[in-house]
């Protein structure tokens, strides 16, 4: 059973720094194999994906409201993906979930195809909550 579970999520001010780290286990492929990525929902909003990241293809993807703030990394030895998240704002609060496809997409379809996240393995989520 594919298993992931997020960590280092929690309650940070404005401007401050959070990196969030997500361990997967019981993969039937190789965990490279396909792209892996960290979505969030904010409450009352539609989920959606930040940044992913493909190690085939060597690609990244960074949502605008993101980019040059987070930075996405993985250690496929360890199966861990991590999430840097620096000069965080009040939107950037939500709940932060890891997720990983079951077929191939470069790391900007795993983040942005809408109607593939039902077939996505997802995590359980980690609060991340920014004070003003």
């Amino acid at each position: 059973e594919v298993q992931l579970v997020e960590s280092g999520g929690g309650l940070v001010q404005t401007g401050g720094s959070l990196r969030l780290s997500c361990a997967a286990s019981g993969f039937t492929f190789a965990f490279d194999d396909y792209a892996i990525g960290w979505f969030r929902q904010a409450p009352g909003k539609e989920r959606e994906g930040i940044s992913c990241i493909n190690t085939n293809d060597e690609s990244t993807y960074y949502a605008d409201s993101v980019k040059g703030r987070f930075t996405i990394s993985r250690d496929d030895a360890k199966k861990t993906v991590y999430l840097q998240m620096n000069n965080l704002k009040a939107e950037d609060t939500a709940v932060y979930y890891c997720a990983t496809d079951q077929q191939w997409f470069s790391a900007q379809e795993s983040c942005t195809k809408t109607a593939h996240y039902d077939n996505k393995f997802w995590g359980q989520g980690t609060q991340v909550t920014v004070s003003s």
